[in-house]
């Protein structure tokens, strides 16, 4: 188990939990909250800009009670409007430099543009005196890593990554079943982020929609490699138990079908990227195992895991047949009673309802706000955010030395 502390919470009376299930992982604590839903004592609000109208349109900062959204920013139009609507804000800017020259009543960003401008926008951000929330990855590089690391540490800001599955409702249950001891030793783990993308030839299916621009350009995601967006994957594992990945290797796919090897996407990115599909295997710091897929052409879809200790095993639902399962000695292996915990006063009344990627939304929109106003660092903190995105990194370049195993940098604060 890690020694990295985590703050104590309290049942949550109002679940239906088996009591078989419960006597037989003695986990007392193991349906429970994170702690109030947020401060309601204080009246102050955070004043938030938001950058990137695609998926940062998707989450839920007007409905907490202490937020206003006071700028947004996108380089399409349409976007822009998008956004507008979605916020009702009304401070629309062509660009976040020219939000972050113009706009004066701002607190912090909400940073959801391309992948490889994240680090760079963050940096924007910090350097005029504001927190950051980011879309994942944190970065792509060691360097930009090391950048952040540096620019957190010398500022003082707030930064969260948000990553969607370490709110996911099935992972909140792992989280709390691991708290509470109720897996035991959690030796081994399997996380997956598979996202197929269609006839890689018609811009109509989906990813055309993906890999193209508004205005037809290519996108960021042309020929993006798979494993520099890991944190889909890593979450699961260090939003757990928070555990941090020390060893990698990991393999990729390239395809010999002419259609696929020789395709623009693989021959024709910056990144220099000939994978359409990785694969790794990952050491943590306490000796424990963990295989990460990241696929982008498979017939499958979704953010899945499942967790093996010597006391449970959970195995998050695959699709609409297979359930949540959970298994414990002398116990026949049944569906989990996995709760909807955006229904609990996890989150303020006016969000508590149902989000994008699994019910995450709400909650990485709470929890960046609610952090701000207490005045501490958000659960998935820059440091959290870098140890679910540095091992993919990593994995990548192991992709182009046959998998060789490769020692994985750490960006913890130094212990004195």
């Amino acid at each position: 188990m890690s020694d990295r502390s985590e703050p104590s919470s309290p049942p949550l009376a109002w679940l239906d939990i088996p009591k078989a299930t419960l006597a037989a992982l003695a986990a007392g604590g193991l349906l429970c909250c994170a702690g109030r839903a947020y401060p309601q004592e204080s009246r102050k609000k955070i004043r938030l800009g938001v950058v990137g109208g695609g998926f940062g349109a998707g989450f839920w900062w007007h409905e907490h009670p202490n937020c206003v959204v006071t700028a947004v920013t996108d380089l399409y139009p349409a976007r822009r409007k998008r956004l507008q609507e979605r916020y009702r804000c009304d401070a629309v800017y062509d660009s976040l430099e020219i939000m972050l020259k113009e706009a004066k009543d701002i607190d912090a960003v909400a940073v959801f543009s391309g992948a490889p401008d994240h680090p760079k926008h963050a940096k924007m951000c910090f350097e005029r005196g504001l927190h950051v929330v980011s879309a994942v990855p944190a970065c792509m590089t060691l360097e930009e890593a090391a950048m952040l690391k540096q620019l957190k540490e010398k500022t003082g800001l707030r930064y969260m990554m948000a990553e969607s599955s370490y709110y996911r409702q099935e992972c909140i249950f792992a989280r709390n079943l691991f708290q509470a001891g109720g897996f035991g030793e959690l030796f081994y783990s399997e996380t997956e982020y598979y996202h197929d993308g269609g006839d890689p030839d018609k811009t109509t299916s989906n990813i055309g929609s993906l890999v193209y621009n508004p205005d037809g350009t290519r996108s960021w995601r042309w020929g993006f490699p798979p494993m520099l967006y890991p944190t889909h994957c890593t979450g699961f594992l260090t939003g757990v138990t928070r555990e941090r990945i020390v060893k990698v290797s990991c393999l990729g796919w390239q395809s010999q079908q002419p259609k696929l090897k020789n395709h623009p996407l693989r021959t024709e990115n910056v990144y220099k990227n000939p994978f359409w599909n990785q694969a790794a295997l990952m050491l943590t710091d306490q000796g424990h195992m963990s295989r990460c897929n990241v696929l982008w052409r498979c017939v499958a879809g979704g953010e899945r895991a499942q967790w093996f200790g010597d006391k449970a095993t959970f195995y998050m639902a695959n699709g609409p047949v297979n359930p949540n399962i959970l298994g414990t000695p002398g116990e026949k292996a049944s569906p989990a009673p996995v709760p909807q915990y955006w229904k609990s006063d996890m989150l303020p009344e006016p969000m508590r309802h149902d989000s994008g990627h699994g019910g995450s939304a709400a909650f990485i929109s709470a929890e960046f706000i609610n952090a701000l106003l207490e005045d501490r660092e958000p659960a998935i903190d820059l440091y959290e955010s870098l140890a679910m995105t540095v091992p993919g990194i990593v994995a990548h370049e192991s992709s182009f030395k046959d998998g060789e195993q490769l020692p994985v940098p750490q960006f913890d604060p130094h212990k004195a």
